[in-house]
């Protein structure tokens, strides 16, 4: 159904400014998806454009340690280099870091004062590997924790869901809210893979246990085995929590054609898990769900995928959404009738209680 409201699409040029080299995860990400994105806005009054302002630093201080933030501004305004094995920066990363984290603010703010229906927020560096005190896995700052503290904080919600559909693991997200029965962490992700976390085990600690929910899935799990999981374990966990307001780590490195892992997804697939989520936001809290891009590094699959997920959250049915998908409709997946697949379903159900 197709809202009276627009889609607000969160971009900038200026998201090209975190130069990182030959990098998989390099500024022509963003300057394919800003080209998207500016398609989008001149083509439909069903999105609107968000042209992004830097986080304050309180909101940065939520989740990360001054000590931290302090460091990576110096190690950034000296020149840069490499963090770790997995993470570089440039002289502008850290402002670039700012307007990433303040550009899905801004989304939550548009869907909070009712004048976007949603909101995705198309930013870079991604930010769900990010710690409390440091960064990690291309990450800086851990873009929706701070999206989630702000709801609960300056908005005093109670409850917060977060999915994280990315192919690794948010390990960073996980960490922060590990304890916080306000947030509801989801995360479906490839295993084994970087960063090595996220068994169905990890349900949470002290007030949050049973807030964390993980669904590790082998190499060459595709659309079905994903739909599958929602239907069988998110919704249940959704029914339970009823969340105020959902955010989505939207990583699209679980496309068949990612080079860096081996989940076999579609453009149609995104949509449809895209849909699952919009149905799960309106039956619990008006709608209200923001998305934040982490990773996806062939463009051709990552524009073809975010356009289609765009097209979803605009309202189109996820078939005209994914339509035509740029890459194709991929190998396909493993059935999740598979007696490896139904253990690992069935382990999260028992773990969980459902």
């Amino acid at each position: 159904m197709i809202s009276s409201k627009p889609t607000a699409i969160i971009t900038s040029a200026r998201y090209q400014e975190h130069r990182t080299g030959n990098h998989p995860e390099s500024p022509r990400r963003a300057a394919a998806l800003h080209e998207l994105a500016a398609k989008l806005l001149a083509g439909s009054d069903r999105f609107t454009g968000i042209d992004p302002v830097a986080v304050e630093l309180a909101w940065l201080e939520a989740v990360h340690s001054p000590r931290y933030l302090a460091a990576l501004e110096r190690f950034c305004i000296s020149g840069g280099g490499s963090i770790d094995l997995n993470t570089t920066v440039s002289p502008a990363s850290y402002q670039t870091a700012l307007l990433a984290a303040g550009g899905l603010l801004q989304g939550v703010d548009a869907v909070m004062a009712g004048k976007a229906a949603n909101a995705f927020a198309l930013v870079r560096p991604p930010g769900h590997h990010a710690g409390t005190g440091g960064s990690e896995g291309f990450c800086l700052f851990n873009n929706v924790a701070i999206a989630a503290k702000y709801l609960l904080d300056r908005y005093g919600l109670q409850r917060v869901l977060i999915v994280d559909w990315d192919v690794h693991h948010g390990n960073g997200t996980q960490d922060m809210f590990y304890d916080d029965p306000r947030v509801l962490f989801f995360s479906s992700h490839q295993y084994p893979l970087y960063p090595g976390s996220g068994q169905p085990g990890e349900t949470g600690e002290g007030k949050g246990r049973g807030y964390n929910w993980n669904l590790p899935l082998p190499a060459g799990c595709g659309d079905e085995v994903l739909e599958r999981a929602y239907a069988a374990l998110l919704e249940p966990a959704v029914e339970k929590f009823r969340p105020q307001f959902i955010l989505v780590s939207a990583g699209y490195d679980g496309h068949w054609r990612d080079p860096l892992a081996g989940l076999t997804l579609s453009a149609a697939g995104y949509a449809r898990l895209t849909g699952r989520v919009m149905e799960l936001a309106a039956a619990h809290c008006q709608g209200k769900i923001a998305l934040t891009l982490e990773g996806g590094y062939d463009l051709t699959a990552l524009t073809g995928a975010v356009e289609a997920t765009l097209r979803a959250l605009s309202g189109e049915p996820p078939e005209a959404a994914s339509q035509p998908d740029r890459a194709g409709p991929g190998p396909g997946g493993y059935s999740p009738e598979l007696g490896p697949l139904r253990d690992i379903f069935q382990e999260v159900r028992q773990l969980h209680k459902l």
